[in-house]
């Protein structure tokens, strides 16, 4: 038993072997998977109906960014860790403080990073 047993992760990547290498991953640790998303319309279409516990945004999405869904996350108490190439310094101000997964990261990496949001 992980502490994402029976936790609902919201999946936010538009590169779709990765997206199934973390929903693998997230399976795995026991979790189920919101998602995945591959751009942000999806993403904040499935905000508007589904509750997570926790997420993991791509930050960049076939040339959009995720703030606009990082921001809701925001708005919604969701807590969640960025997933990019590009390090922290992609980020949005608004969002420094959250927990960047550099990439290609272990999908152990993953699982670790988001089981400490969730307590």
């Amino acid at each position: 038993m992980t502490r994402l047993t029976g936790r609902r992760v919201l999946v936010v990547e538009d590169e779709a072997l990765v997206a199934m290498l973390v929903e693998d991953a997230l399976l795995d640790a026991g979790a189920s998977v919101v998602g995945p998303a591959a751009t942000v319309s999806e993403a904040l279409s499935l905000l508007r109906t589904e509750k997570p516990d926790v997420a993991v945004l791509d930050l960049n999405l076939a040339g959009e960014t995720s703030t606009p869904v990082a921001d809701v996350l925001v708005q919604q108490g969701v807590p969640f860790v960025v997933a990019t190439g590009y390090g922290a310094e992609g980020l949005p101000p608004s969002h420094a403080h959250v927990p960047v997964l550099a990439k290609p990261y272990d999908p152990d990496d993953l699982t670790a990073a988001l089981g400490r949001l969730c307590g």
